[in-house]
């Protein structure tokens, strides 16, 4: 019996430490992180609480650990932060308060550039960040001023064409002669165009007369124009030429077989002696491939030991062959 009751109370005491355990995981405490605690001060917390997150950038890197009134300074509130120890505070950093869209609370840090380091226990700087209602207002503010004004330039124009309206009706009735003003301006205008049509005959009939002029000069400026380019023709013709006696020349010195680049095309002793050259070196690569301890030793062999080497070899492959 006492072995049972002392399992049951094992087993509640592992669940009551489960729980504690997982509940303040939930609320973010985490036991295998070390933590700096940083505090700062705000006159209004709007609504944060404790186990509110900690964000760097986005990225949560702790959460408010305590949150009290302090009464000696006008009511305002210190809230105490547990910050991971690997985020490097200096003294620029701002702590800002920030609301979600749907109510939620955090702390923004905004890290600024300083080379201060702070220590566990120091006080960051505080800024309450505007929320949507503060931007609408503010927003909304110069639009309505703006609004009023327009209104009351409106007014005055109204003002303005009530009193204007005898103006109007002269303008409107100057409007009625217009038609006719304009049926007189048309027939002015239709007589000046057909001058003008006149006069442009009589230019048109003028430039042909000098392009008929013109055209024997084109002519003798078509005839030089043929006569540089048979000029340029026959330049090139006469390189042509030369270009062609210099290699006739060339292959006759090569037919002679009395120079180097004759004696290549002609005879085969290179070829020989390449070919030969190639057996040598493959052979000396067998011979690498083989007996590398003939090159490869740290004092090389001897002449006579390769020599007797390669007599055992030859003997073993005709016992072999036996």
């Amino acid at each position: 019996m006492k072995t049972k009751e002392f399992k049951v109370g094992l087993f509640v005491a592992i669940a009551v430490a489960i729980l504690y355990f997982g509940f303040n995981y939930l609320k973010g405490i985490d036991f295998f992180s070390t933590t700096n605690r940083f505090y700062t001060v705000y006159e209004n917390s709007n609504q944060l609480a404790v186990s509110n997150p900690v964000l760097v950038n986005g990225f949560p890197v702790g959460r408010v650990s305590r949150i009290s009134i302090m009464q000696n300074r006008n009511n305002h509130v210190l809230v105490e932060m547990e910050i991971e120890s690997s985020i490097v505070l200096t003294d620029a950093t701002k702590a800002i308060l920030t609301s979600e869209l749907l109510g939620g609370k955090y702390v923004l840090l905004s890290i600024g550039q300083s080379k201060n380091k702070l220590v566990p226990g120091d006080t960051l700087l505080a800024e309450v960040a505007k929320g949507m209602f503060d931007v609408i207002s503010e927003t909304a503010t110069p639009v309505a001023t703006d609004l009023q004004t327009t209104l009351r330039k409106f007014n005055g124009i109204i003002d303005n064409l009530s009193k204007n309206s005898q103006q109007l009706d002269l303008i409107f009735s100057k409007l009625q002669a217009t038609p006719d003003l304009l049926n007189k301006t048309l027939i002015t205008a239709n007589g000046k165009i057909e001058d003008l049509s006149g006069t442009f005959k009589g230019v048109a009939e003028n430039v042909n007369l000098t392009l008929h002029d013109l055209r024997p000069t084109l002519q003798n400026f078509k005839t030089i124009s043929d006569s540089l380019k048979m000029l340029k023709l026959n330049q090139t013709l006469i390189k042509t030429q030369q270009t062609i006696s210099n290699l006739n020349q060339t292959l006759a010195r090569l037919n002679k077989g009395d120079n180097t680049m004759s004696k290549l095309m002609t005879e085969d002793t290179l070829y020989v002696n390449l070919n030969r050259l190639i057996k040598n070196l493959d052979s000396l690569a067998v011979h690498l491939n083989t007996n590398p301890k003939h090159f490869l030793a740290p004092l090389g062999k001897s002449k006579k030991k390769i020599d007797r080497d390669r007599r055992k070899e030859e003997e073993l492959k005709k016992a072999i062959k036996k």
